[in-house]
């Protein structure tokens, strides 16, 4: 089908909720993209920090055909192998010692909403139910996310939002203390904001509020969905400051692509749910643990990690030397890969240069581009995407 038809029948019949890119893309290997017209694209987008181990990722697709023979869906009323795998792979290599499965972040986030307010119900008294997020952060699109996230635009036209949610300023522990009243129940942030534009909070900054939680009874909350599965160059960003949350929440690169989320609690914040608490029909299906199985596996063992640190490092000083080309960027920053440039115009209009000319790339927040390729990238690729972005910068 061509890529005018392709457009136009999803303009017909799907409902306006994206702001789309003109272009229809049909194929992916790695860390290139192919639209229906046959032009290929380099793709520092990877589904929004999802493809982690790169497009059709040979792994990935073995482990999902070969399930899909086997085994696609039953009732969680049941058991089944690969949920249980999975499982103890993420207790394995993380702080926690239960999981609960579901389909995307959002659900995760509400799930994590969900328990906290459970726990502290059952264990600190039913007047404890506040949660308090940061400003700018972003932790999904249902009621409750959109309440929990931080940020008037997402929220605008949905009032009355639910009640229980206070903010504070992100990397501000002395505000976060200053918000706590007789109400509040834990506390919920990114290890990173990432729509809030790549923000990395100061050394310190996690455990200030593990020590502020502990210290008032209140649980932990990180949301690893856009951070976790290595994208900051461990496989969780909690793990650089030496602390452990007390429920923590994952999507987005679980699957490498396939849909699926997780929150993740310890044991004694666990137990708070029980049968008919929280559900989810296809939360923790065979095919998407078989999706997710693959990907844990290949980025745990195929040094996937140690790329993302060394090339990430590598793309850090080179939009670094970039700025220093260019006056209209006016900060830089990353993790990993996991990385952006401050500009003092409006993106768009770089974003949609870079398209021309073959480099999908991001902006956030309206002045942020916002790089998060697949952790599989070389150093080539880099200096492809960077000479692409400089000759852009010099026609502004």
């Amino acid at each position: 089908m061509k890529e005018k038809k392709i457009m136009a029948l999803a303009d017909e019949n799907i409902m306006n909720t994206y702001r789309r890119v003109p272009i229809a893309l049909v194929k992916g290997e790695g860390a290139r993209l192919w639209d229906a017209n046959g032009k290929e694209y380099l793709d520092f987008v990877a589904g929004i920090a999802v493809c982690n181990l790169g497009h059709s990722h040979p792994n990935v697709v073995k482990a999902i055909k070969k399930q899909a023979k086997n085994l696609m869906h039953v009732s969680n009323l049941y058991y089944t192998r690969p949920q249980g795998e999975v499982a103890s792979i993420l207790t394995k290599h993380s702080f926690a010692d239960k999981v609960f499965f579901c389909n995307s972040g959002a659900e995760a986030n509400e799930a994590a909403i969900k328990l906290a307010r459970k726990y502290a119900h059952e264990n600190l008294g039913p007047d404890k139910f506040e949660l308090i997020t940061m400003k700018d952060s972003f932790h999904g699109r249902t009621m409750a996310t959109i309440t929990a996230t931080g940020q008037e635009k997402f929220q605008f036209g949905f009032t009355p939002l639910l009640d229980g949610f206070r903010y504070v300023p992100f990397n501000d522990p002395e505000a976060l203390e200053a918000a706590i009243t007789p109400r509040t129940c834990g506390v919920m942030l990114e290890p990173v904001q990432g729509e809030g534009g790549v923000i990395i909070p100061d050394d310190g900054y996690l455990a200030r509020v593990r020590e502020i939680c502990d210290r008032h009874k209140l649980l932990m909350i990180v949301d690893e969905v856009q951070t976790g599965i290595g994208r900051t160059g461990k496989l969780f960003a909690y793990e650089y400051s030496g602390i452990e949350p007390d429920i923590m929440t994952l999507a987005k690169a679980l699957g490498n692509g396939f849909p699926v989320g997780a929150m993740l609690a310890t044991d004694e914040v666990a137990r708070a749910f029980a049968p008919g608490n929280h559900a989810s029909t296809f939360g923790g299906n065979p095919l998407a643990m078989a999706a997710v199985r693959a990907t844990l596996k290949t980025i745990l063992d195929d040094e996937i990690l140690e790329n993302c640190l060394e090339t990430g490092a590598y793309f850090l000083e080179k939009l670094q030397k970039l700025k220093a080309r260019h006056n209209i960027i006016t900060e830089v920053r990353g993790r990993g890969m996991m990385l952006a440039c401050s500009l003092s115009i409006e993106g768009a209009q770089i974003v949609a240069k870079c398209q021309e000319e073959g480099l999908l790339i991001n902006c956030t927040g309206g002045k942020t581009l916002r790089f998060v390729p697949p952790l599989i990238i070389t150093r080539q690729d880099v200096d492809e995407a960077l000479y692409i972005l400089d000759d852009v910068m010099e026609g502004i």
